[in-house]
């Protein structure tokens, strides 16, 4: 890319979930913001390469959306009373406070996030208006078809225009029984950012990991006794201690027990586990997020793969069953399985899930593997073919189609 799309690139990825928010506070309205912030960054794409690149792209941006939006408004004859219309157009007066701390874009979550709407399309609003997804990515990422979620992102954006949704992080009263739908947007946005669904995208989207950690580490200041959003913000940090390598030089996904365990970020490593440690030691039964990021403490203390405590990661998973019953958690847990048992006890286990993870590509990537080990190659070819026709992720891509053309 050239230095003008690199720069445009790079301010969507940092200035996109500000110019909205700035605006959705501003407006009151996110269809507004949200189209008002395309717009600026299409005016961005048409006139950086011939003005040159702003000292200050993000507010240059937020600038220019602002206008977008009072020309918008002007043009529907939304606002009757003249006077409103010049105070929107010159409004220099701060902000009021509208929660119990001053962050646009955190106020932006709890609005996606309020639970008068679906917690699906809480996620997905929380992706298209604070992530930045296009409808196609975050299609991909609930595979779905592009119409349909489009569908549910604008009805989304109606809903809380009618039912007249406070945009503002709730009072300190309300914020914990809000809090666990703010958690699992943030744990969808960071997953897009671990391995990103989109074909046209960078296998690791650091912009989407850096701002759901932000926004964690935000909510933890609001919830410091929340053993489960210190448990996410855990988890976060020893996923993202990994990120440097878990890509290759040519751009292949790079496996857990073929990583550099030297590039990983010793700080995040640190951070992590201390968080894990100071919920253990309160004595209180953990939630979803804290036993994962106990299992990624197991891992991230292994000085290698062969030195890893699968015992532990077991029983860590026997734990999680218990709180949270689903396929992918009784997948993950037949993982541990083939290290303690082999791989034919926990080929077994995984079968029996077929009929609920037939269309999830790492179901065919954990059974492609099992065969592999089996020494069932035709059978693991098939498998990696299922899981490379599901998956979007470039890199990963590229890592499963080595692996199954090394097969005989």
């Amino acid at each position: 890319m050239t230095g003008v799309e690199e720069a445009i690139t790079r301010a969507h990825r940092d200035e996109w979930a500000r110019v909205v928010a700035t605006l959705t506070r501003r407006f009151g309205d996110l269809d507004i913001a949200e189209e008002a912030a395309a717009e600026a960054f299409a005016t961005a794409v048409e006139r950086w390469p011939s003005d040159g690149v702003p000292p200050g792209p993000g507010a240059w941006l937020t600038t220019t959306a602002n206008r977008k939006a009072i020309d918008r408004i002007r043009r529907e004859n939304k606002r009757d009373d003249k006077q409103k219309e010049a105070r929107m157009a010159y409004d220099d007066d701060p902000p009021e406070p509208l929660g119990v701390i001053d962050d646009d874009r955190l106020r932006l979550i709890f609005t996606c996030c309020h639970p008068a709407l679906a917690l699906e399309t809480r996620v997905a609003l929380t992706l298209r208006m604070v992530g930045g997804l296009t409808v196609p990515e975050i299609a991909r990422a609930f595979l779905v078809a592009e119409s349909a979620m489009g569908q549910r992102i604008t009805r989304a954006k109606a809903k809380i225009k009618a039912a007249r949704i406070p945009y503002r992080v709730p009072s300190a009263e309300d914020l914990p029984s809000r809090v666990s739908g703010v958690l699992a947007a943030l744990f969808l946005v960071f997953n897009e950012g671990y391995l990103a669904t989109g074909a046209d995208t960078d296998p690791l989207r650091h912009d989407l990991t850096a701002e759901a950690i932000r926004l964690t580490r935000l909510i933890r200041a609001l919830l410091p006794e929340d053993g489960e959003v210190a448990g996410l913000l855990a988890l976060m940090l020893l996923t993202e201690a990994r990120r440097t390598a878990r890509i290759s030089a040519n751009g292949e996904l790079v496996a857990l027990d073929e990583q550099d365990r030297g590039a990983w970020d010793a700080d995040l490593i640190a951070e992590g586990h201390r968080l894990v440690r100071e919920r253990l030691a309160t004595g209180v039964a953990p939630g979803r997020y804290q036993i994962l990021a106990a299992i990624n403490a197991v891992h991230t203390s292994a000085r290698d793969i062969r030195d890893t405590d699968w015992a532990q990661i077991l029983a860590l998973y026997d734990q999680l069953v218990r709180v949270d019953p689903s396929p992918i958690v009784a997948l993950n847990r037949a993982i541990a399985v083939a290290e303690l048992d082999g791989p034919e006890v926990a080929l077994a286990a995984v079968d029996r899930l077929d009929d609920r993870l037939a269309g999830y590509h790492p179901f065919h990537v954990t059974r492609a593997d099992l065969l592999r080990r089996l020494g069932r190659s035709a059978e693991s070819r098939a498998a990696y073919d299922k899981a490379i026709a599901l998956t979007g992720n470039t890199a990963e891509t590229a890592y499963l189609t080595r692996r199954r053309d090394q097969l005989r």
